[in-house]
């Protein structure tokens, strides 16, 4: 599924089920709170906190989330984002092509 066809996907499923979309700023705090959510999970799994009688290990689910709300944001407020993330690709590309690569404190972390 391309970014586009899930950004259609969303607008649908809210126009059959979802009646109409949440305001704006509803959706900036529910995203707010599946981001939190998702940060929950990751701490559990990643971090120094363990999961909860009952919790699961459902960062997936929290992933999915959180683009679901986003995409939500991009169809209510005309955002193309598939045209949004290429031209942010091509501006991460243009301004750290080297910074990263450069820097020391990124030499020999996570390569394998």
């Amino acid at each position: 599924m391309t970014l586009e066809e899930a950004q259609k996907q969303v607008d649908q499923w809210v126009k059959t089920y979802g009646v109409r979309y949440f305001s704006e700023l509803t959706n900036m705090a529910v995203l707010t709170e599946e981001v939190g959510e998702l940060a929950r999970v990751m701490a559990r799994k990643y971090g120094d906190q363990s999961f909860k009688e009952g919790e699961k290990d459902n960062i997936d689910e929290e992933i999915a989330d959180v683009l679901w709300v986003l995409l939500c944001i991009a169809n209510q407020t005309g955002v193309d984002i598939t045209d949004a993330f290429r031209k942010s690709i091509e501006k991460k590309t243009k301004r750290d092509n080297k910074r990263h690569i450069n820097n020391p404190k990124l030499k020999d972390h996570g390569r394998e």
